[in-house]
């Protein structure tokens, strides 16, 4: 299998890289800050290793982007984008903006007509980013459990070997695959984390995921 790295330490990076490593993948975590390291290897437990982003970058042969959309594209010169080349990516990021949610309903700082994966790629052209992992909570990000009906996880991105290996994965992790395209498909995936969020915000509910049906 291949060296997989965890770009980010927050709740989304810590509960992929627990699922990582269950499912036998060498894994690493990143954090800017190594005297997060121990806290970190603690948290996450089993065969962790930890780095800094450009280390992890460097060394693993498969990344995931679980850093706030925010600071994205800086997380990206952490890792140094030269690391970055022919690697596939799992953006989980989402162009969450700074201002408060309105009637639960969070705010963007990206349009209809560019997506944060899209300025990414655009960053990191080299690299293949895939979206994936951005419209569900962390809790429910490996082996979700929905009395046996597994969930659907909506992916995209222009390489197609890429999106095959992330599929993968995403099978391992108890979920349905519906690839929906090209790069620019993030534009319509990454608002589906607004509608995610909007009966936990309401309702302080959190325990759902997306399903599409078909006949």
């Amino acid at each position: 299998m291949k060296k997989v790295g965890i770009i980010g330490s927050g709740a989304v990076g810590k509960a992929l890289a627990k699922g990582f490593l269950k499912y036998g993948y060498d894994t690493t975590i990143a954090s800017r800050t190594a005297e997060k390291f121990a806290t970190l290897a603690s948290e996450v437990g089993g065969n962790i290793k930890t780095a800094t982003f450009a280390e992890t970058a460097k060394n693993c042969d498969l990344l995931v982007l679980a850093v706030k959309g925010g600071v994205a594209e800086s997380a990206l010169d952490l890792c140094g984008v030269s690391h970055l080349s022919g690697k596939t990516i799992i953006d989980t990021t989402n162009p969450i903006a700074d201002s408060p949610p309105k009637n639960g309903v969070l705010s963007y700082f990206t349009s209809f007509e560019i997506s944060l994966m899209e300025m990414l790629q655009k960053k990191a052209p080299k690299a293949h980013f895939v979206k994936a992992f951005c419209s569900v909570g962390s809790g429910l990000m490996v082996d979700p459990d929905f009395n046996g009906t597994k969930p659907s996880m909506f992916i995209c991105g222009d390489n197609e070997a890429s999106k095959n290996e992330v599929a993968t994965i995403l099978l391992k992790f108890g979920w349905e695959v519906e690839d929906m395209g090209m790069i620019e498909a993030a534009r319509a995936i990454e608002p589906l984390a607004m509608l995610w969020c909007i009966p936990g915000m309401r309702e302080g509910k959190w325990s759902h995921a997306f399903k599409l049906l078909k006949k």
